[in-house]
């Protein structure tokens, strides 16, 4: 069997992997953060979260796969672990970017959330009251 399609194989399960591996822990957690700026609504907490995890596969899995071809033929077992550990490395490199990414997300919204309900008083106003000294 030609090392190139090993290399393709292996590339595959260990990059599609650690993808699914990383959107769970982001939808797991991640949903703390959206539950916390929807204010408790919960479904829609995880409509939110799902759509998240599903951008995340398509983007991330998309590149995983535009990044397959091999410009080096592989013939050696040394070659066929260079070429994993570049092509593996480059992944893990985008999938801690897409996941720094989506914390920021997550964080930016939670503030905003935050901020929101501090400018809400708490009860309606239910009147007005003179200035001192009229």
């Amino acid at each position: 069997m030609d090392l190139t399609v090993v290399a393709y194989v292996i590339y595959l399960l260990i990059s599609i992997g650690l993808t699914i591996w990383v959107a769970r822990t982001l939808s797991r957690n991640g949903r703390v953060f959206i539950g916390d700026v929807l204010a408790g609504n919960e479904k829609l907490a995880d409509a939110v979260n799902q759509l998240l995890v599903v951008g995340f596969y398509l983007v991330n899995i998309g590149f995983v796969t535009l990044f397959l071809r091999s410009a080096k033929e592989i013939t050696t077992a040394r070659d066929l672990f260079e070429a994993l550990s570049v092509k593996l490395g480059v992944v893990l490199l985008v999938l801690g970017v897409m996941h720094l990414g989506n914390v920021w997300v997550l964080n930016k919204m939670r503030r905003r959330g935050i901020m929101e309900r501090q400018q809400t008083p708490p009860v309606a106003p239910q009147g007005w009251t003179a200035p001192a000294g009229a």
